[in-house]
This record gives structure tokens, C-alpha cells and sequence, in this order.
């Protein structure tokens, strides 16, 4: 009866995931479920215990499980909770409940989450007219030209931006803003052709146009903080997101708010196709990708890589060091987990890429976001509009089977 169970990860993490659940029964319930259990018979302990884990083991199912080429690797996650002491232990952990009613859902429950949302993220002033943005060069590479383009976001820098066209175009093309991580800029996806990163290019030749900018700490806007040149990028970061807490904004918000400064412009350009408008990127990136398309309705589809991150789990094994200063948003945790931010994106089309040997995005989370995400797209009927890819062995990085399910994802949609 137990081989009719098709359980996707490895007999040692499988092993530690159900002694977690045993011990949490017996927390829940005390001895006499240990002591009614093996009296009857030891068999009934496993299979009541397999009974109580249903939900669990679902939401195991529920992934797919991809064994790369090669993988640098990365550090086996131990048990939640192990190592943090109790007394946060006992933080009181949101429950946001999965929507089931979609007429509620939509009419109702989904615009207060992303009114609670946007509270969150502070202040975001209005945005400055995308007419406005200067294109500074522009360079033929063969299958495509690159433009460079800056422009003012209205509040406190100049943002400086790469996009790429492909040659030849009949018609407006479908586009991807492609975001790059904490310690890159847009030069990483779109020009350094050794970072692993490097995307832009491929999706150009796939007849996407690409747009990047760079984010507030990176690339050719380090030197421009509120410290100038005294501060590096480290420090620029940290004194962003010191100032805007003094001026109710998050730097986390103001992020955010730089990339629909870009999607503004992409609308204004006669090469983009403004219905076919999708993000990707990986670790800050990916996270951008999902805060992104949680907020704004123009991002069509997402790909995210190494960030399908999950609060709980991320506080649960100790990991909160695993994301800069930039990533935390006040008060968004008295509301609910990451669940309810993903959501906003159904039915939208979401690939989220991971590894489960990566720190900054417990594959215990993925568990519970697979599963949560799979109810919440079934509700809209849009199940095949979802896909998470957990790779065995690999930390935090970007393999080349992750690029090739990227550019068929997007292929896929919106095209």
C-alpha cells in the first residue's frame, strides 16, 4: 500500500521531513498518540501518521524534481526550528487562508491584499513622464541593436538602462524585462557574457525585446546615494533604506517603483507589444519578478530563479542572512507569508526555478508555496499556468537547464 505513494525528493529528506511531522503530532497530541498508536499496531502508527501527513505529502507531489548536468551545489538544509531559540519560536506566525470562492477572491480579497501590499511598501511618489527618457547610444550586434537610455525617476537619481531589439521586426514584439541580482547590474544580463546570468542576448535572438535597468545600489548608480561616492554599494544600500524609513518609504518600494518607471517607457516604444510584457531574473531578480507582477497587472508572465522564498521557513531555518537589507518590508509579516504576494499574480503564468540546496529559499517553503499556489490557480481553472522545478543537489545558481525552461515558458506564453 505505501508504493502507491510517489513521493519526489530524497529518502534522507523525506526521512527528516516525516520525523518532523511525528514530532509535531506528538507536540499536538502528547504520549497517547505515541502509546494508542504502536499498542494497536506499529503498521497503524505509519499509516496514521502518513493520514495526518496527507496534506504534507501532496504538496511534495506537487513539484518537479530535475537532477541537473552539474551543479556547484550548495548546503543541505537541516531541520526547521532546530537551532532557533524558543522564545522566537513563538512569533506569531500569519495564516492567510487560500482563497476558494473566486467571485470573492477576485471581486474582493484579492484588490485588500494588494491595498495591504502597497501600505507596506511605503510612500511611492507619483512617476515622472516616460517621455522623457534620453536614449544615449545605440550599437549594432548583429541579430540586434543595443540602446542605452537613462532617465529621472522624479525622486532622487538617474536610472540607467539597456534595451535590446531584435533586427527586422514586422510588428511590436513581445518583451522581457530582465532583472539582475543583488551584487550584478543590467550589464550581467545583458552584455557580460560569462555571468551566469547572461540572458538577454538568447531572449533577443528568440525575436524578444529586453529591458534592464539598474537597481538603486548597482551598477552605474553606485556613487549616487545620499552619501555620494563615500559610500560603496554595501553602504549605499544601508543608507537608502535608512532614509526612506525616516520618509515612510521602503528602498524595497522605491525598487519596485524604478522598474515601473521602466515598464511606462516600454509602453511608449513602437517595438514593444504592451500585452506581451514579462519578467524574470534571478535571486533579487526573481524576487523583483514576483513583487513586480504582484502590483502590476502589465507584467503578463514571470520566470523566477533562486528566490521562491517562503517567510516561515526562511525565519524557521535561521536564514534571514541569506537576503540583504533591501528585501525586508515593514510590517508585511503581520499580514501574511509570501502565499498571498505570489497569488496576486494568478492566473498570470509563473515558472519558479529552484534549487534544494539553497539558503535563501528553504525547499521546505517550496513545499508549502507548491501546494498553496496549485489551489489558488485551480480556483481561476488555470492549473497549467503554474510549474515549480526544484533541482536536486544545487545551491544558489543559474544552470543552463534553468535558461532553457525560461525561454520556453516564455515562448509559450506569450507568444
Amino acid at each position: 500500500m505505501l508504493g502507491a505513494f510517489r513521493i519526489n525528493t530524497d529518502a534522507r529528506g523525506f526521512k527528516g521531513r516525516l520525523k518532523a511531522r511525528w514530532d509535531q503530532l506528538l507536540t499536538e497530541y502528547g504520549p497517547p498518540f505515541l502509546s494508542v498508536s504502536i499498542c494497536v499496531h506499529p503498521w497503524f502508527s505509519l499509516l496514521l501518521l502518513v493520514a495526518f501527513a496527507g496534506p504534507f505529502v501532496r504538496g511534495l507531489n506537487a513539484q518537479v524534481l530535475v537532477t541537473p548536468k552539474t551543479a556547484k551545489g550548495g548546503q543541505v538544509q537541516g531541520e526547521p526550528w532546530a537551532n532557533v531559540p524558543a522564545s522566537f519560536r513563538r512569533i506569531r506566525i500569519p495564516e492567510w487562508p487560500i482563497p476558494t470562492d473566486r467571485n470573492r477572491w477576485e471581486k474582493q480579497d484579492r484588490p485588500q491584499v494588494r491595498k495591504t501590499l502597497l501600505e507596506s511598501l511605503g510612500e511611492m511618489p507619483p512617476r515622472p513622464d516616460p517621455r522623457r527618457v534620453r536614449v544615449t547610444s545605440r550599437e549594432d550586434k548583429g541579430d540586434y541593436l543595443l540602446e542605452r537610455f537613462e532617465f529621472e525617476n522624479g525622486v532622487d537619481m538617474t536610472v540607467t538602462g539597456i534595451l535590446l531589439i531584435p533586427k527586422n521586426l514586422k510588428r511590436p514584439a513581445p518583451t522581457i524585462v530582465a532583472l539582475h541580482g543583488h551584487g550584478s547590474s543590467k550589464e550581467s544580463v545583458c552584455t557580460i557574457t560569462t555571468n551566469s546570468q547572461y540572458v538577454g542576448p538568447v531572449l533577443a535572438a528568440k525575436g524578444f525585446v529586453v529591458a534592464a535597468i539598474d537597481a538603486y545600489f548597482n551598477g552605474e548608480r553606485i556613487g549616487q546615494g545620499p552619501a555620494g561616492k563615500v559610500d560603496d554599494k554595501s553602504a549605499q544600500e544601508a543608507s537608502l533604506f535608512k532614509l526612506y524609513l525616516w520618509q515612510g518609504r521602503t528602498l524595497w518600494g522605491m525598487m519596485l517603483r524604478d522598474e515601473q518607471c521602466l515598464l511606462d517607457y516600454l509602453e511608449t516604444r513602437p517595438e514593444v507589444d504592451a500585452k506581451r510584457i514579462g519578467a524574470t531574473g534571478m535571486s533579487m531578480g526573481c524576487t523583483r519578478s514576483w513583487w513586480l507582477s504582484a502590483i502590476d497587472d502589465r507584467v503578463q508572465a514571470i520566470v523566477g530563479v533562486a528566490c521562491f522564498t517562503r517567510y516561515t521557513e526562511l525565519i524557521a531555518h535561521g536564514a534571514l542572512r541569506a537576503h540583504g537589507i533591501y528585501y525586508f518590508v515593514p510590517g508585511v509579516f503581520r499580514h501574511f507569508d509570501t502565499e498571498a504576494i505570489y497569488a496576486l499574480t494568478a492566473p498570470r503564468p509563473m515558472l519558479m526555478l529552484s534549487g534544494d540546496q539553497d539558503g535563501g529559499a528553504p525547499t521546505d517553503g517550496v513545499h508549502v508555496l507548491e501546494k498553496k499556489l496549485a489551489e489558488v490557480y485551480r480556483l481561476h481553472g488555470q492549473e497549467g499556468k503554474f510549474r515549480s522545478v526544484v533541482y536536486a543537489k544545487t545551491g544558489h545558481e543559474y544552470l543552463p537547464e534553468m535558461k532553457d525552461e525560461m525561454i520556453q515558458w516564455f515562448e509559450k506564453h506569450l507568444r
